[in-house]
């Protein structure tokens, strides 16, 4: 008798050591405090598969920091491995060949999660990218989270093979019109009308812009210039100054989709005039043609724009352009641009700014790379407040002292600093993605474009471009694109 009031003495206070509690399933086995010692039978995968085929729940302990730890010795549904008469996924069917999520991926062509084996099956399959924290073998590689290799090394700086540029970009991943997976399916490197052939000396391959640019994703960026692809000292191509120019002979139309869209003119800056003529001048465009992740419903790049324009050229008809054109078959909200163009950006009064060197007009805040001053002396008179550094124009050419242009502290140009496009595509599509610069109205005071570090992602985005804050050059902060830049 006095053991049984012990033992009932012990039971109401926990202290006659460990105890069995209530079964856990699925989210509920994570979590929660318990008392050291304490155990419990659990299952994390769907409960309409415990006891189906090889499926059984296991038992979990409470830790001595009092939380439960893993639940040992269950067994959950993993991918159906077609010919060993297993049912791996515990769904009652063996071996079956069968695409219950409709994600144009069966089972038998390595979808590890067509029903029962994870909480979002049609967002999981060898079609998809890795979603990178989510916990999931979103791309049915086998491993959970995993960043893909680097693919932009090695890279020949004056490379032709458009594919390289894709690659530069961080676009690792290819793809053919028969198969199914994502990645890129064709690169094309053209003048901006999508014909001919561009001057070698306009785009390149670099581990660098000058000294302050640095990769935003692998070891090397892709550069696309009106003139010389190159920064001080370097060469495949050479340097030559922006400033002097090039004088190239290389000219097409403009990209006519772009053009029409706009009412048959390019779109400008508010209060800026018009480009002079109807020919793009030494213009070079990178084309790709790229099947999207079914899991993936919007993309971002960086890019960094310098021009020699800046700044006594500022909202003048010599606005030289950089455009990320994309075509898709998106068709939902926040919409893509209706001219396809996603570098620009838009003010808190709704208008839009093409990204060019108009940009350092009314200081819209997306030029910053500069020293403040009097800007467009031989253009829209104005000035600049917004230019918060110079270290991105070092080695350049672009840092080079011009007293007299505009005004005694001017240097020979100017840059954004890194900015962040983006744009929603349709799960599963083939898109195209053109990048192009060129000079408008004539040949000389060059621009150059830094491209790198290109994402999927799974959700959808506010399309168009904004400034991307660095704490270091490798680890960028992404500002909120849908706040206007001038509260950030």
């Amino acid at each position: 008798m006095r053991s049984l009031v012990i033992c009932t003495l012990c039971l109401l206070f926990a202290a006659c050591g460990p105890s069995t509690r209530d079964n856990c399933s699925g989210a509920s086995c994570t979590g929660g405090s318990c008392n050291p010692g304490d155990s419990r039978a659990c299952y994390t995968g769907q409960m309409a598969t415990q006891d189906v085929g090889p499926c059984h729940g296991g038992m979990q302990s409470c830790t001595s920091a009092g939380s439960w730890g893993d639940c040992q010795g269950q067994v959950v549904p993993s991918a159906e491995i077609c010919g060993d008469n297993i049912d791996n996924n515990c769904n009652g069917m063996t071996d079956e060949n069968t695409d219950n999520d409709h994600d144009g991926f069966t089972t038998c062509q390595g979808d590890c999660c067509d029903s029962t084996e994870c909480s979002n099956p049609a967002e999981v399959n060898p079609g998809a990218f890795d979603v990178p924290g989510d916990g999931v073998d979103n791309d049915c590689d086998g491993m959970v989270d995993n960043t893909q290799l680097l693919c932009d090394q090695g890279l020949m700086s004056n490379s032709s093979n458009a594919m390289d540029y894709a690659k530069a970009i961080d676009i690792c991943q290819t793809a053919t019109m028969m198969d199914k997976k994502w990645g890129v399916i064709d690169a094309k490197l053209t003048l901006v009308d999508g014909t001919g052939t561009p001057d070698p000396n306009s785009r390149s391959i670099r581990p660098h812009y000058g000294s302050g640019v640095q990769p935003q994703g692998g070891v090397s960026l892709m550069e696309i210039s009106s003139g010389a692809a190159a920064a001080v000292g370097e060469t495949n191509p050479n340097y030559v100054d922006l400033q002097s120019s090039l004088g190239g002979t290389t000219s097409s139309a403009f990209p006519a989709d772009f053009l029409q869209a706009n009412g048959g003119k390019l779109p400008n800056a508010p209060g800026c005039p018009e480009p002079i003529g109807n020919t793009a001048n030494d213009p070079v465009m990178l084309t790709l043609t790229i099947r999207v992740p079914t899991n993936a419903k919007s993309f971002s790049l960086k890019s960094n724009f310098f021009s020699s324009e800046f700044p006594e050229y500022t909202c003048s008809p010599y606005n030289d352009f950089f455009v990320i054109l994309l075509d898709s078959t998106y068709n939902g909200m926040p919409a893509n641009p209706a001219d396809k163009n996603l570098a620009f950006y838009q003010n808190a009064q709704m208008q839009n700014y093409p990204v060019g060197v108009n940009l350092a007009h009314g200081n819209t805040g997306l030029f910053t790379q500069c020293v403040n001053g009097t800007t467009g002396c031989d253009g829209t008179a104005g000035s600049i407040s917004t230019c918060m550094s110079t270290a991105e124009l070092a080695g350049t050419g672009l840092d080079t002292p011009m007293p007299g242009a505009c005004d005694s502290n001017a240097l020979e140009g100017g840059g954004t600093g890194w900015l962040t496009t983006t744009g929603n595509v349709a799960p599963g599509e083939i898109m195209k993605l053109r990048i192009g610069i060129w000079d408008t109205s004539d040949h000389v005071l060059d621009s150059l474009a830094v491209i790198d570090g290109f994402a999927w992602s799974a959700d959808t985005s506010q399309p168009g471009t904004v400034i991307l804050k660095t704490d270091q050059p490798n680890n960028p902060i992404a500002v909120d694109s849908t706040l206007p830049v001038s509260k950030l």
